[in-house]
């Protein structure tokens, strides 16, 4: 019986002001030689935390995360890519077992991971559980979650979509389950619960779930016109 070679891997990180994230993110995918980080203008000291040879650095000069995913996908060389937030940490396990399944399953087109917060909160532990059969049963991933695909489908997609200022991760996965099976990948990451810090979990949790709901509508009637 024949092997299947592993598909190379490319990992996207669009950035804006993530001197407090950025450092450990990079530290959790030492594995992957690889690693576009693609900043928006950051202010702060992001940049600085990018060790010699760690990651290659791409300014984008008209900032936005569809556009900065973008322009670090077309600079990569990847057959498998890999959007990631800088504050969502993936273990080593995770990515070797990921890229290992895509590998094998030529049918699947891409997906994302189960997510876990870095948080002691019961709801937030809740509200990863429901996350958790989305993805399973939808196939939708939110950009936290890290989206995974494979180049040809991400060049059939046309990428994301620039126009978006929000919600381009939902738009993305939503386009992606249309062109084939996607895979829920496990262990989960760890996503920061920074957001959910800041405005209290309950709330911005609700915001989360309104834009995602309206969103979807109106993908769907685009998608029915």
């Amino acid at each position: 019986m024949f092997a299947v070679s592993v598909l190379s891997l490319s990992v996207i990180l669009p950035t804006l002001n993530e001197a407090d994230t950025i450092a450990s993110t990079l530290h959790s995918l030492e594995s992957v030689a690889s690693i576009s980080v693609v900043d928006g203008g950051s202010t702060d000291e992001t940049l600085a935390h990018i060790a010699p040879g760690q990651a290659s650095v791409i300014r984008c000069e008209e900032p936005g995360r569809a556009r900065q995913m973008n322009r670090g996908a077309a600079e990569s060389e990847g057959e498998l890519l890999l959007f990631l937030h800088a504050d969502t940490r993936v273990p080593a396990e995770a990515l070797e077992r990921m890229q290992r399944e895509m590998s094998d399953r030529p049918e699947l087109v891409g997906g994302g991971f189960l997510r876990r917060f870095d948080s002691d909160s019961l709801f937030l532990r809740m509200t990863c559980r429901l996350a958790d059969w989305r993805s399973r049963r939808l196939g939708l991933f939110l950009g936290d979650q890290g989206i995974f695909v494979r180049r040809s489908v991400f060049e059939t997609m046309g990428g994301f979509d620039e126009t978006m200022t929000v919600g381009e991760d939902l738009d993305f996965s939503y386009r992606m389950t249309r062109l084939g099976p996607t895979l829920a990948a496990a262990p989960p990451v760890r996503s920061s619960a920074r957001r959910f810090e800041e405005k209290g979990a309950i709330r911005q949790t609700w915001e989360d779930y309104r834009t995602a709901r309206n969103l979807l509508r109106e993908i769907r009637q685009k998608e029915e016109a």
